[in-house]
C-alpha cells in the first residue's frame, strides 16, 4: 500500500464507527431520493409554466434514470478500483449542484438538461456505498443494514412530495430545488472524510484486502453468469417500472382524481410513501434475517410474498370509488401496497452483495442499476404519461394496466433464484478464501 493510501485504508473497525458510516450513508441516501423525487411534487406547476404535456414532464424522470443507469457503469468500475468514499463525495457534489441549476431553469431543454445530470452524479452514490457498507457488517446483519440505509429512501421521497409541494405551493416550483440543494452539499464534505475501510473486512472467511485484481469489465458482463443474482436483477428490472411509475405519478393522481392542492397532494402522498416504505423496508430486512437462520431462501421469500400481494392490493385501490374520496380506501390501501412493495429492498441488497465477491460488489450493483433502469424504470414514467394522454389523461387506467402484470413476473423471475441461493452463496465463500490465501492474488 503506497504511503499516501495510510489514511485512507482501514481494518475492521469498532462497532461505534460502522453505525456513524451507516448513519452518514442514511442521510445521503435520503439527499439522493429528495432530490430525485422533488420534481414529481412540483409537476402541475412546472407543467402549468412550461406548457408541457404528461408525456413530456414524464421525459423528465425517462432524462435521469437513463443517464442514471448509464452513468452508473464508469462510476460502478471507479468504485471496486478506487476509494469508495471519493467515488461517493464526488456524486453527492455533482447532483447536488445540478438540483440548485433546476431551480434557475427557464426552458424545457434546460430543465431536461439539468435532470439528467442529477442522474450523473446519483450514479456514483448507490453501487460504492453498497460495497462499502458490506465490507463494515458481516453477511448476518447485512439484509437489516440494507433495510436501515434504504429507510433513508422512504425518508427523502416523503420529503421531495410533502417538503417540495408545500414549498412549490408558497414559494414557486423553483424555491423546492434551492431547498433541496444546499443540505447536499454539506453531506459532501462528510462523504470525503470517512475512512476506507479494507475489501472484505467483514467475512467469515478470507483475508481483508486493501485492492483486488478481479475487477474488470470482463468479470462485470460474468456476474450474469451468477444465476441468483440475475433472478434478482430481472425482479427488480419490472419491479422498478412498478415503483417509479406509480410514485412518480401519485401526487397527480390525487389532485387530478380527488381535486386535491399541490402541497396537500405532495404532503399526503409523502406520508404514504414515507410510512409504507419505512415499515416495508426494515419488516424486510428483520423477517429475511431472522428467517434465514432456518433457510438461505428467506430473502428472496420476502420479496416473492411482497410482490404477490402488491400486485392485488394495488389493483384494489387503482380501483377504488371516487365518490367515498381518498382516505376510506385509497389511502389505507395504497399504504399496504407500498409496505409489501418494499419488503424487498434490504433482502435483495444482501443477496446481491453474498453471492459476488467483495472485489466484484460495486460492479454487481452497478449491472443491476444498468439492466434494471435502462429496461426497467427509465421509461416508465414517459410511458404512462403516453399512455395516460392516449387514454384522455386517466393515469388511473395507465397505472392498472401496468402495474399488477409487472409484479406478477417480478415475483415468478425471483423464485427462479430459490433453488441456486445456497449454492451461490457457498460458491462466493469458497472462491474468496482461495484468492485471499494467495498472496499473488492480493496487493497490500
Amino acid at each position: 500500500m503506497a504511503a499516501g493510501q495510510a489514511n485512507l485504508i482501514i481494518p475492521p473497525v469498532a462497532r461505534g464507527y460502522a453505525r456513524y458510516v451507516l448513519a452518514l450513508m442514511v442521510g445521503i441516501n435520503l439527499l439522493n431520493y429528495m432530490d430525485r423525487w422533488v420534481a414529481a411534487s412540483a409537476g402541475p406547476l412546472i407543467e402549468k409554466e412550461l406548457g408541457i404535456s404528461d408525456s413530456l414532464f414524464g421525459l423528465l424522470g425517462t432524462a435521469f434514470l437513463l443517464v442514471y443507469a448509464i452513468a452508473a457503469v464508469p462510476f460502478g468500475y471507479w468504485g471496486d478500483r478506487g476509494v469508495r468514499k471519493t467515488v461517493i463525495g464526488v456524486g453527492v457534489t455533482i447532483w447536488s449542484i445540478a438540483t440548485l441549476f433546476t431551480g434557475f431553469a427557464r426552458s424545457y431543454f434546460q430543465l431536461f438538461l439539468s435532470r439528467a445530470i442529477v442522474g450523473i452524479g446519483e450514479a456514483s452514490y448507490y453501487p460504492a456505498g453498497t460495497s462499502l457498507l458490506s465490507d463494515y457488517f458481516p453477511k448476518e446483519q447485512r439484509s437489516r443494514v440494507a433495510a436501515v440505509w434504504g429507510a433513508g429512501s422512504t425518508v427523502g421521497i416523503a420529503l421531495g412530495f410533502a417538503g417540495g409541494g408545500f414549498i412549490a405551493e408558497k414559494l414557486g416550483w423553483r424555491a423546492a430545488f434551492f431547498f433541496a440543494a444546499v443540505p447536499g452539499l454539506l453531506f459532501a464534505i462528510l462523504a470525503f472524510q470517512m475512512r476506507e475501510p479494507l475489501r472484505g473486512a467483514a467475512e467469515a472467511r478470507g483475508a481483508a484486502v486493501a485492492r483486488t485484481a478481479d475487477a474488470s469489465f470482463r468479470k462485470f458482463i460474468d456476474l450474469m453468469r451468477i444465476p441468483t443474482l440475475r433472478a434478482t436483477i430481472i425482479a427488480q428490472t419490472l419491479l422498478f417500472f412498478v415503483l417509479a411509475s406509480n410514485a412518480f405519478w401519485l401526487p397527480t393522481v390525487l389532485q387530478r382524481r380527488f381535486e386535491m392542492t399541490a402541497g396537500r397532494a405532495g404532503l399526503l402522498a409523502g406520508v404514504v410513501i414515507v410510512v409504507g416504505g419505512l415499515i416495508g423496508t426494515l419488516a424486510g430486512g428483520w423477517l429475511a434475517d431472522r428467517r434465514a437462520l432456518a433457510t438461505p431462501k428467506a430473502h428472496l421469500e420476502v420479496g416473492i410474498i411482497g410482490f404477490l400481494a402488491g400486485a392485488v392490493l394495488i389493483t384494489v385501490a387503482i380501483l377504488s370509488p371516487l365518490n367515498i374520496g381518498p382516505i376510506p380506501v385509497f389511502i389505507p390501501v395504497f399504504l399496504l401496497t407500498v409496505i409489501c412493495l418494499y419488503l424487498y429492498a434490504g433482502p435483495f441488497t444482501a443477496v446481491s452483495q453474498n453471492v459476488v465477491s467483495p472485489g466484484l460488489r460495486a460492479s454487481a450493483v452497478t449491472l443491476l442499476l444498468f439492466v434494471a433502469h435502462v429496461f426497467g424504470d427509465s421509461h416508465s414514467t414517459f410511458d404512462i404519461g403516453l399512455l395516460s394522454d392516449r387514454l384522455g389523461g386517466n393515469l388511473q387506467l395507465a397505472l392498472l394496466i401496468t402495474s399488477p402484470t409487472l409484479l406478477i413476473l417480478a415475483a415468478i423471475a425471483a423464485a427462479t433464484g430459490l433453488r441456486t441461493i445456497k449454492r451461490d452463496t457457498e460458491a462466493m465463500e469458497e472462491d474468496w478464501a482461495a484468492r485471499t490465501g494467495d498472496p499473488a492474488l492480493t496487493r497490500a
